[in-house]
């Protein structure tokens, strides 16, 4: 089972989204952590891709206009994949 942690941002940007706008950021993340655990890679739908500039920094697209970045950390757990949540909210975090 993948390892999560989030930086103080990414927390209380998710703080401000709405309700539904968090249960479908947990959906995506259920999707994800699935692709994760099989190891073949990410769904298409889940559009996950290098941020442009940033290296090893990630994209996750979980709505039309929902992104997350994210980048891989340290294992917490040997063997497990550890990822660190940076930032979420629309495609405005990118600026």
């Amino acid at each position: 089972m993948p390892t999560f942690a989030w930086l103080t941002r990414f927390g209380a940007e998710f703080d401000l989204l709405s309700p539904e706008r968090q249960a479908q950021f947990m959906a995506a993340v259920a999707e994800f952590v699935e692709d994760l655990r099989r190891g073949r890679g990410f769904r298409k739908g889940l559009r996950v891709k290098g941020v442009q500039g940033a290296t090893g920094i990630f994209e996750m697209t979980w709505a039309d206009d929902g992104r997350a970045t994210f980048q891989y950390g340290q294992p917490v757990i040997s063997g497990q994949t550890h990822v660190i949540w940076r930032r979420i909210g629309g495609h405005s975090i990118f600026k």
